[in-house]
């Protein structure tokens, strides 16, 4: 009688995330979060992560070699491909992976999934791939090449190419490849004493001064992240926060009324409310889901922000606000390394959709803000159509606004203390020549960004 092959709890919670975001059912990220994988062992936890995030990351390339030593034209069913996926993941890129528990498991997760005819075919092929040894380096010297060996979408690549370079879309790749730093939001050097206490090592960020990155240990099993004094958050996004929070240099020196007119997941809400401890903000989001979320973890600054939940298009105020920040949904292909989903998802048709909203929601912007006022814009979106097209449209249909250099809210940062001298630095070199401020992967050690400010007339 044959014994059965155990299955790793790391490895079941992995492919069944693998399934369900293939098949459309939820987003990979949100599934991670989800109480069946919380309820893993830290160690199991951390490999069905690893395992989830690097098949998504490799998935076309993985795809390509496999299609190769399949040698099929027939479809695979989803819970081969993402058994073969996950087994050829780990014989190519995790060497601590023994051969045999990759192989085998993998063979045992097709069976148990419904298709024990293909598991002969999963353990030959797994088999090829572990006597094929170490992955060979494939050469990026063009855009196709470099969206293979990247494992990026080839139509994608090749617009990065074209609008920034060979060398810039090389880096921007290779960031999407890489899992990205651990940023955490520091309060005070008391909370970084109590996260040094409890064993979580730390250095200092490399754009703003209140922020860390995180080296080891698990920041959100400390009282300091349950209890607010520390936050997990990438530094591009605490950076957006800063600049619309920050006043001086002769632009909204009073900011009174704050509108955060897409605020989920509340971030940027936290800085704009740290950052002006006598305004009052509303901060709005159209997700019910989101929403909820939302107001839990404003919840401590219940007297000054208001949650609503609405369509930040279909706002009432008018000349309302001392300052709005429009962080428009978009396609995020700034963030592929934090969700290396979004390359198996975004469409180019993709693009002119999410403008059009853009457009809707920075107009609305517009109307709520005073005379005098400001909009800070942005996405974390590398693509023009969402980015700077966007900024034009709406000021070509809003005369009585202009788009203001983001060079003096560096400065103002910079002076204050805000941003280290060497971000300041950086952050100059990555000012567009419209005075925009746009990060790109690899660039930076964040993820990718455009931020633009609108100032209205008085």
């Amino acid at each position: 009688m044959t014994a059965v092959a155990a299955i790793s709890p790391a490895r079941k919670a992995a492919f069944d995330v693998l399934l369900a975001a293939e098949r459309g059912k939820a987003h990979a990220d949100d599934l991670l979060r989800a109480q069946v994988v919380d309820a893993l062992s830290p160690a199991n936890r951390h490999l069905a992560t690893t395992l989830v995030l690097g098949v998504l990351r490799w998935q076309i390339l993985l795809n390509d070699q496999l299609k190769l030593l399949t040698k099929t034209r027939k479809k695979l069913d989803p819970e081969v491909s993402i058994a073969l996926r996950m087994g050829a993941f780990q014989l190519r890129f995790l060497d601590r992976i023994p051969a045999h528990a990759a192989i085998d498991e993998s063979v045992e997760l097709t069976k148990r999934s419904g298709h024990r005819f293909a598991a002969g075919l999963v353990n030959a092929v797994l088999r090829k791939v572990a006597a094929a040894g170490p992955a060979e380096i494939l050469p990026e010297e063009t855009a196709g090449e470099l969206a293979l060996a990247q494992a990026h979408p080839e139509w994608l690549v090749e617009r990065w190419t074209r609008i920034y370079g060979l060398e810039a879309a090389r880096a921007i790749c290779r960031h999407g490849q890489a899992q990205p730093p651990r940023t955490s939001r520091i309060e005070n050097t008391a909370a970084e004493t109590e996260l040094n206490e409890a064993g979580i090592r730390l250095e200092p960020a490399a754009i703003l001064t209140a922020a860390r990155t995180v080296i080891s240990g698990d920041v959100t099993a400390t009282a300091a992240y349950r209890e607010g004094r520390v936050r997990i958050q990438d530094e591009g996004s605490q950076l957006i926060a800063e600049l619309a929070a920050c006043s001086g240099h002769g632009l909204n020196q009073n900011q009174e009324n704050i509108l955060d007119a897409c605020a989920a997941p509340g971030g940027k809400t936290l800085i704009l409310a740290e950052r002006n401890p006598e305004a009052h903000i509303l901060a709005c989001e159209s997700s019910q889901r989101r929403f909820a979320e939302l107001r839990e973890r404003l919840a401590d600054f219940a007297g000054r922000v208001e949650c609503r939940l609405a369509d930040a298009t279909t706002l009432n105020e008018e000349s309302a606000f001392d300052l709005v920040l429009a962080d428009v949904p978009c396609s995020g292909t700034g963030t592929l390394g934090r969700n290396p989903e979004i390359r198996h998802r975004v469409r180019l048709e993709d693009l002119s959709r999410h403008a059009e909203r853009q457009r809707a929601i920075l107009s609305a912007a517009l109307r709520a803000v005073r005379p005098g006022g400001l909009v800070v814009y942005s996405t974390c979106s590398l693509e023009p159509e969402e980015n700077e097209q966007v900024v034009a449209a709406a000021l070509a249909k809003n005369q009585n606004a202009r788009q203001a250099p983001l060079e003096t809210r560096i400065a103002a940062l910079a002076q204050s203390g805000t941003l280290t001298a060497s971000g300041a630095a950086q952050l100059r070199n990555c000012l567009t020549p419209d005075g925009a401020l746009r990060l790109l992967p690899g660039a930076l050690p964040t993820d990718g960004f455009y931020v633009a400010l609108i100032e209205k007339n008085p």
